[in-house]
């Protein structure tokens, strides 16, 4: 049998003229008296009765004393003839304060922060948005550190991060879109762009994909989000590139790009990116333009060399023929008591789980951790035999080059690539090596992101484009914005 509380909670979407229905309604909707955090008020104005609903910790108590010490002196006939608006045009001085009608609205509004006044005789209730969230300070990301450059990163704060963001770029075309994902989370999600130079289908692309999201709740923020919008996820190559740097952030919106920010994430997501975006990083920009260039390089060989040193040293060992006499040095002098791809799995293997237990581990006992890894297990390997000198050489090679890779997410697709490669080495020699390598540049070469393609530019080439990556141009000299991204407005001035 159907409850018939319910039934009438079902129907009860506005707010009538009568406090107790309103206060009933909304006290069982927010579990007043059920959870300890949600705090109903009965208070008294001007011989009028207000109910007040808030979450305990989002309130700001500062802001609330004063608006209820300046409310305790209204006479009756200042709340009359329209209590709603005398209360908002006259005596809430506060800034972000709106009248709502819906129950929706005010039961969504109340657990993200903002406080309900529900008036007695009135169908409307102020919505005073006057809230604080824990939050930490804006500090340098541990992955995107610089030399030299700013040092605030982004935080799990929506508010914080945009005001970061608007600081750097003072534009009136900015925009911040405000969008609510999760029909029981109800996250809070900004898609961000600048008006005059973004392509205008590129921002309903992503808008209409991020609205279409069904979903009860984000509990791992943007990465969810960014899994509904592309959903290849057999590919490990990612579609979207991360930052928690605002002047990374502000870079891509002033090159055309979108972001996403996602409340209680650290993380903006840019949209589109191309494979060449995962490579670079902030401090090639914070050093004279030839230094910063052999930074790069320095970079793309680290990252070639965690992809394809380790599988060809192994295809080398296989088929010596394939190796020149004046290498042959590279060889195994001492092939150990387990196969060299075996050994080869085991040190992957150990490599990722001491990245985990790196994780882990408090950081007073990191230091520990390393010696244990380095010294013990490491060396008695080689000693009993279980690993080679030069399986440690290579691997350590390939691990360093995978750390050196900007991007996390990139670095962990690239790990995958080499693992591919070592199997097609072990059982197909030479023929698994090249057939491979040519699978995975034809999945980058036929893989597009939100209709650009992954590999630009160099396929499609575009020699100019190609070369600021290379070279790593003067800023002067980069004067026109990325063709692929459509935008508006080419020149930059």
């Amino acid at each position: 049998m159907d409850n018939p509380e319910s039934k009438k909670a079902q129907e009860m979407k506005e707010l009538s003229t009568k406090l107790e229905e309103n206060v009933s309604f909304l006290k069982e909707a927010l579990g007043v008296g059920k959870s300890f955090d949600v705090i109903h008020r009965e208070l008294e104005f001007g011989g009028r009765k207000f109910g007040l609903f808030f979450v305990d910790g989002f309130a700001k108590d500062d802001v609330m004393n004063v608006i209820t010490i300046h409310l305790a002196k209204l006479d009756r006939e200042q709340l009359a003839p329209d209590a709603v608006s005398k209360l908002i045009k006259t005596h809430i001085g506060y800034l972000e304060v709106e009248k709502v009608k819906e129950m929706d609205k005010i039961i969504s509004a109340v657990l993200a922060g903002p406080l309900a006044l529900v008036i007695d005789g009135s169908d409307e209730a102020l919505m005073i948005d006057a809230r604080t969230y824990p939050a930490r300070s804006p500090d340098e990301p541990d992955i995107e550190r610089v030399v030299r450059g700013a040092r605030d990163g982004f935080t799990e704060t929506l508010i914080f991060n945009t005001a970061l963001t608007r600081r750097r770029l003072r534009d009136p075309s900015l925009r911040m879109e405000y969008l609510q994902i999760g029909t029981r989370s109800k996250t809070d999600v900004v898609v961000s762009y600048l008006e005059d130079i973004a392509d205008p289908d590129l921002v309903k692309t992503l808008k209409e994909k991020i609205e279409a999201i069904e979903i009860d709740g984000l509990p791992m923020a943007e990465k969810t989000i960014s899994e509904f919008i592309f959903e290849k996820n057999w590919n490990p190559f990612p579609m979207v590139r991360y930052t928690e740097r605002p002047d990374v952030a502000a870079v891509h919106l002033l090159e055309g790009h979108v972001l996403v920010y996602t409340d209680t994430s650290p993380s903006v997501m840019i949209a589109p990116t191309t494979f060449f975006h995962h490579v670079q990083h902030a401090e090639e920009y914070r050093q004279k333009p030839i230094v910063g260039a052999y930074l790069r390089w320095v970079r793309f060989i680290a990252m070639l060399a965690s992809v394809f040193i380790l599988p060809l040293w192994l295809l080398v060992v296989f088929q010596p023929e394939l190796l020149p006499k004046e290498l042959d040095y590279i060889g195994v002098d001492k092939p150990g008591n387990v196969p060299l791809f075996v050994q080869i799995l085991f040190a992957e293997i150990g490599i990722d789980v001491l990245r985990m237990a790196a994780i882990h581990t408090p950081s007073s006992l990191a230091t520990a951790l390393g010696l244990i890894a380095a010294l013990m297990i490491g060396q008695v390997a080689v000693e009993v035999g279980l690993l080679s000198n030069e399986v440690i050489l290579y691997i350590s090679i390939a691990a360093i080059g995978t750390f050196a890779t900007p991007s996390y997410e990139f670095g962990l697709a690239t790990r995958i690539v080499r693992i591919t490669l070592l199997f097609a080495v072990a059982f197909f020699h030479l023929p698994g090596f090249l057939i491979a390598s040519g699978i995975w540049l034809f999945i980058l070469a036929t893989t597009k992101s939100l209709g650009t393609p992954y590999f630009w530019p160099l396929l499609p080439l575009n020699f100019r484009a190609l070369m600021d990556i290379i070279v790593r141009s003067p800023v002067p000299a980069q004067n026109k914005r990325a063709r692929i991204l459509h935008p508006q407005d080419r020149t930059k001035s």
